[in-house]
């Protein structure tokens, strides 16, 4: 799994290095938790919407999730605590603007909430935490509160949309890619040239891939070592080959659609996708809306079509 600091992406949280030295409280059920910063804000109860920041890692730093990595915030509704110490025990010592890191004791998930019991070594699940937004649910009917709660996300969402050509223009800079643009906004660099022709419209492309946020987090691969050195492995998934899929019909994402016809057999590339040719403004399981995308793929083959097709366009822009 990929190595990280509990810092991570908290810029936020300025004083977490003044306050590393302090020890660890001991909390209900097992878990240990450090206030980093208490706002004196109302705390969070049972039914509120909250927006948060969050990175969860094990006790040796191995990031399991983060809202960074995803440059998205999470969105909950507080819950009743299902067993003392659990996660919404500890989104109750919390209010907006307040930020901690808790250690959430794993002997005691296991034992109360019947879960399995985490494939890697150590006593402690570490989250650290960063509120972004409380929105009580209170004497609010459940009709004015989805208002408010939906008015807050489509601001976020706004911010998310605006931001989107920033951080396009900073992942190719960071990660030093030579990119050519399409008239559609499609970014694609070519790493390695393929031989033969390009596919034709309902032609079947055979492709390794490997999806990326712009943060840099793997979120899909066909490509097994890469899924278990991102930490996303599956077993379900096995086994882990190249996926087939028909380019130009709709069958995928339109950057796909896009990307694929640009490519010969054999050929590598790197496609940088706006969200509007990915998944847009409603986003997908585990995508939020407006996300940009990266993608390294792999043309392994191109069957064509039987009776052949008219081949696709897509062509850089000047």
């Amino acid at each position: 799994m990929k190595k990280t600091t509990l810092i991570l992406g908290l810029a936020a949280l300025t004083v977490l290095g003044a306050t590393s030295c302090q020890s660890f409280k001991d909390g209900e059920g097992g878990m240990q938790y450090k206030i980093v910063n208490d706002e004196g804000n109302t705390k969070i109860k049972e039914g509120d919407f909250v927006s948060l920041g969050a990175v969860i890692t094990t006790e040796s730093d191995s990031v399991l999730n983060s809202s960074y990595e995803m440059e998205q915030p999470f969105y909950l509704a507080a819950q009743k605590p299902m067993y003392p110490g659990d996660i919404f025990t500890a989104l109750t010592m919390l209010g907006e603007g307040d930020s901690a890191v808790f250690k959430l004791n794993i002997d005691s998930m296991v034992s109360k909430s019947g879960q399995p019991k985490p494939p890697f070594k150590g006593d402690y699940i570490v989250h650290t935490f960063k509120i972004n937004k409380v929105i009580p649910k209170g004497d609010l009917t459940d009709s004015l509160f989805n208002i408010e709660v939906e008015k807050y996300i489509n601001q976020d969402r706004e911010k998310a949309k605006n931001a989107e050509a920033g951080k396009i223009e900073g992942y190719i800079k960071k990660n030093k890619l030579d990119v050519q643009t399409t008239s559609s906004g499609l970014k694609y660099q070519v790493e390695k040239e393929g031989e033969g022709n390009k596919p034709n419209v309902g032609d079947t492309v055979v492709v390794h891939y490997t999806g990326r946020f712009l943060g840099g987090k793997v979120f899909d691969t066909s490509v097994k070592k890469e899924a278990e050195d991102a930490g996303v492995y599956n077993q379900m998934r096995e086994p882990y080959e190249p996926m087939k899929l028909p380019v130009g019909i709709g069958a995928v994402v339109p950057g796909w659609d896009e990307g694929l016809a640009l490519l010969s057999k054999g050929a590598k590339a790197t496609l940088v996708l706006p969200s509007d040719l990915a998944y847009g403004e409603h986003g997908s399981m585990g995508i939020q809306p407006y996300t940009p995308l990266a993608f390294e793929v792999e043309v392994i083959d191109i069957i064509p079509q039987k009776g052949g097709a008219a081949p696709t366009a897509a062509t850089p822009a000047k």
